[in-house]
């Protein structure tokens, strides 16, 4: 039976190189540490072309560990959407994009919108996120079912999790335009917006959604 650990014991867990399973705003993540990311594509029995997630408690946190300068409309759109159910996908650099995206040149980035997530996340550190399914499988919607789909990996306390809205995040990708008055960022996946920041400060001022 797996474990069902508080956030404080889970952060042990992920440090010594564990994968662990905890709730977010849209579907359950099976997660580690950056430095041992190849461990999520074996338990999920998928090729490493299959970029992970980088999910971090703030945009403070990502963008200390990405330790590479921001463009203001990064950061911007970042503002609009997180905490909430969006993931962004950057061009960015360096070693731990080749760790995360091997042979890529971006980065899939996100803050849910999730109080228990971004409370282990804060003890943690950003982690290496993905679905908590096998891969070809259906993703987990709740504990019970990421427990069965990966039997003896941790999970964060308390149980039963709180409901995410049991589909992916959107995402959202920069792309440098050829023509300045193009939209520089793409839609890659549609998905549900109703915790991002922006969805909730259009409901409550009038303000466009991202």
């Amino acid at each position: 039976m797996s474990q069902v650990l508080n956030a404080e014991a889970l952060s042990e867990r992920l440090a010594a190189g564990e994968a662990v399973l905890f709730p977010t705003d849209t579907l359950p993540a099976l997660a580690c540490a950056p430095s041992v990311a190849p461990l999520l594509w074996r338990l999920k029995r998928r090729p490493p072309d299959k970029p992970l997630i980088l999910m971090g408690a703030d945009l403070g946190q990502l963008v200390e560990l990405l330790g590479v300068p921001w463009h203001s409309e990064w950061l911007e759109q970042a503002h609009r959407c997180w905490p909430g159910a969006t993931t962004l996908v950057l061009p960015i650099a360096g070693p731990l994009v080749q760790v995360l995206n091997p042979g890529g040149a971006s980065l899939g980035l996100r803050v849910p919108a999730a109080p228990l997530a971004c409370d282990l996340l804060r003890r943690s550190g950003p982690l290496a996120t993905t679905s908590a399914n096998p891969s070809g499988a259906s993703p987990a919607i709740d504990a019970d079912q990421a427990a069965a789909a990966f039997p003896g990996l941790a999970l964060l306390a308390p149980r039963p999790w709180p409901p995410g809205s049991g589909s992916p995040s959107r995402v959202l990708a920069w792309r440098e335009p050829a023509d300045s008055a193009l939209e520089p960022w793409q839609v890659l996946r549609p998905g549900p917006i109703e915790n991002d920041r922006a969805a909730r400060r259009a409901l409550e001022g009038g303000e466009p959604r991202c």
